[in-house]
């Protein structure tokens, strides 16, 4: 079972459907909000918010992941995002040097006061120890050292990997399949849905995907990965609607070891 460490004790969460909300402008005009506040638990990313976009991303929020680089704007909508009355856990990761606990790791600074301002707040932090499992992971799906490589994982990778630990079903929302953008007439939505003016999501995968100098996310490669596990597991994709094609030989029955 994965867990996730909290100031002492490990994240006890299990549901039998969630919905994985990505931040994709596919979800713009999509009216799937309504589908997505039905389902039991609903995991979303980073600072992505719902005031707003209910309609379309819906409004409920049992998990949030979140990456090191986002705290900052997580604090400064703490108002919408860090709402304690319904119950929402929170899960952060970075690397090791913002988790530190010996008053020098930034993310777990920030986490120290957040606590005391709302101490009802459930914020998890993932642990040193589960960074370099889903490093290792990473480089059993794809082949690829992580570091060699220049990569730095996608909090969607976070996300769907803790998604999978948790939940029975998942059914993933705004989430292109990974040949999606190498098509010339696919269509042009923003990166994020809150970001309509920002940057194109294709361009920012195949900017990320090509990228040799300096670190960037493996969106494609990331998208490959999610797509075999598909195969076995009870993943599903909605906004785009699309599913792996079949193939011939057999998957084992078991979900990524940690």
């Amino acid at each position: 079972m994965f867990l996730v460490m909290v100031w002492k004790d490990p994240l006890k969460m299990h549901c039998r459907d969630c919905a994985l909300v990505t931040s994709s402008g596919h979800l713009l005009r999509s009216q799937q909000g309504p589908q997505i506040d039905q389902t039991e638990c609903v995991i979303r990313m980073n600072d992505a918010p719902t005031r707003g976009y209910g309609r379309d991303v819906g409004n409920r929020t049992s998990l949030r992941v979140i990456a090191h680089s986002s705290i900052q704007r997580i604090l400064r909508n703490r108002h919408d995002l860090l709402n304690v009355s319904q119950g929402t856990v929170f899960i952060f990761w970075g690397p090791s040097s913002y988790m530190r606990r010996d008053g020098k790791g930034q993310v777990y600074n920030n986490l120290q006061l957040l606590s005391q301002v709302l101490p009802r707040l459930k914020a998890y932090m993932i642990t040193r120890h589960k960074m370099l499992q889903f490093d290792e992971l990473f480089k059993q799906e794809t082949g690829k050292d992580r570091k060699i490589s220049n990569t730095w994982l996608s909090t969607g990778w976070f996300t769907m990997t803790i998604a999978l630990e948790l939940c029975d079903r998942i059914n993933v929302y705004g989430m292109v399949p990974p040949d999606f953008c190498r098509d010339s007439n696919h269509p042009s939505v923003p990166y994020h849905y809150y970001e309509p003016l920002g940057p194109d999501e294709c361009t920012m995968y195949l900017s990320h995907e090509r990228g040799r100098k300096g670190s960037h996310h493996r969106f494609i490669t990331e998208k490959r990965v999610f797509k075999n596990w598909a195969r076995t597991f009870n993943i599903h994709f909605f906004q785009p609607d699309w599913k792996p094609e079949s193939l011939a030989i057999n998957h084992p029955e078991n979900k990524p070891v940690f």
